[in-house]
């Protein structure tokens, strides 16, 4: 568990992610509404893209997607997503192939989630957010390597 004091140590977080990000990468961000999601986001599109563009909240849109050489990064809100079914419409199965896939609230995708990703769990407790970063086999060394950078455990 990582412990973050601040905002800054939220975007700090994603763009730790970002350095360990690699295409067809899945990373799933869980919490409830405030806990730093969308933060987390938009410093790891900043960090993987290395620009400073405006990074918006998809929360009407849905979806955002974002070029960089490496990856195109696909930002998923599906807070307001009815079915899971209406992620196929908005690209899903083409970002899953074809880039990096950060999605909030994945909860709302029920069995369309894949199994292979990437879970950030946020988290507030006082004034501190709690960070749990869990995954398949391909993400323990990066899990590890983010940590040694971000927070405190």
């Amino acid at each position: 568990m990582l412990i973050l004091l601040s905002e800054t140590d939220t975007a700090a977080l994603g763009a730790a992610l970002a350095l360990q990000a690699r295409k067809g990468d899945i990373i799933a961000l869980h919490g409830p509404l405030g806990a730093g999601k969308t933060t987390l986001a938009r410093s790891f599109i900043r960090a993987f893209t290395g620009s400073d563009e405006e990074v918006v909240s998809p929360t009407f849109t849905l979806v955002q997607v974002y070029e960089a050489a490496a990856a195109h990064i696909w930002h998923f809100d599906l807070y307001r997503l009815d079915n899971p079914d209406d992620a196929l419409e908005l690209g899903f199965e083409e970002a899953l192939a074809a880039g990096i896939s950060l999605i909030e609230w994945p909860e709302r995708l029920g069995a369309l989630l894949p199994k292979k990703r990437l879970d950030v769990t946020l988290s507030s407790v006082g004034d501190a957010r709690h960070a749990q970063l869990s995954g398949d086999s391909a993400w323990a060394e990066r899990i590890a390597a983010v940590s040694k950078h971000v927070g405190g455990t």
